[in-house]
């Protein structure tokens, strides 16, 4: 698998790089992609099971639906692109992924620095904002129910899945992370993604729009196929073990 000359260049001074991953990344891994051929929308309607309205409607669909999704992912292991960049991590000062997976696949596989947009599907939420209750609590509680949507056992209300529902604002914490580290990326992957859900597909924008290189890394084409620098139509599963020995060649670990 060929890489560019401009690309090798890049990585081999670079101090900051940056990876946006998106479902795609996790599809080798057996965890099916949204908006894909196969993507789960194509089976449900978003309106019927992601949104705060469907879950207050009926909360046993919608728990039962994320619970079917743990457990779908609690049998998921990271594929090799995820190994990969937790292994790439190492070999930069500075090293960010910024995903937009609920899957918790990243973490499992060591990467250290990470920003989930759209929160973590293994963690609980109470739908009371001004609940101050832990999430060591929820979980237990949680645990302890099992597929029957749990209560607060602080203030009662019903206990939600920690991720990002439709019609919904990402967490503004999380947006400043990913987006002070696209300004200061000098190399930025985008892997998987769409390219079509704001605000993460303005990432490889305002990257580019402050001199890194963007490589997008996807099997189809996305409306950022025309503006990346270089675009590599593989899957991350492929492409990330390749660049990673071409990394090892290029730099020595810094930690």
């Amino acid at each position: 698998m060929p890489f560019s000359m401009n690309l090798l260049k890049r990585l081999q001074s670079a101090y900051s790089v940056v990876v946006l991953s998106g479902a795609g990344m996790s599809a080798a891994s057996g965890i099916p992609t949204f908006r894909g051929r196969d993507g789960l929308w194509n089976q449900y309607r978003p309106e019927e099971l992601a949104t705060m309205e469907a879950f207050r409607r009926n909360p046993q669909l919608v728990w039962e639906w994320y619970c079917w999704r743990r457990d779908l992912i609690r049998g998921a292991k990271p594929n090799a692109g995820h190994l990969a960049l937790a292994e790439m991590e190492r070999y930069f000062p500075e090293f960010a992924v910024i995903t937009q997976n609920v899957d918790n696949l990243h973490q499992t596989a060591g990467t250290r620095n990470i920003t989930e947009l759209h929160g973590n599907i293994m963690r609980n939420l109470c739908i009371n904002t001004k609940c101050s209750i832990s999430s060591e609590v929820l979980d237990r509680e949680v645990a302890r129910m099992g597929k029957t949507p749990a209560r607060c056992p602080e203030c009662g209300s019903l206990v939600r899945p920690g991720v990002v529902w439709f019609g919904e604002s990402l967490p503004e914490a999380a947006i400043a992370r990913a987006q002070t580290f696209s300004a200061e990326a000098e190399v930025f992957f985008s892997a998987g993604t769409s390219s079509t859900v704001a605000p993460a597909s303005s990432l490889p924008y305002m990257a580019k729009g402050n001199g890194a290189y963007v490589v997008e890394i996807n099997p189809e084409e996305t409306p950022l196929s025309s503006v990346a620098d270089e675009r590599v139509a593989a899957g991350a599963h492929e492409v990330f073990p390749k660049l990673l020995q071409v990394i090892q060649k290029l730099r020595q670990r810094v930690r």
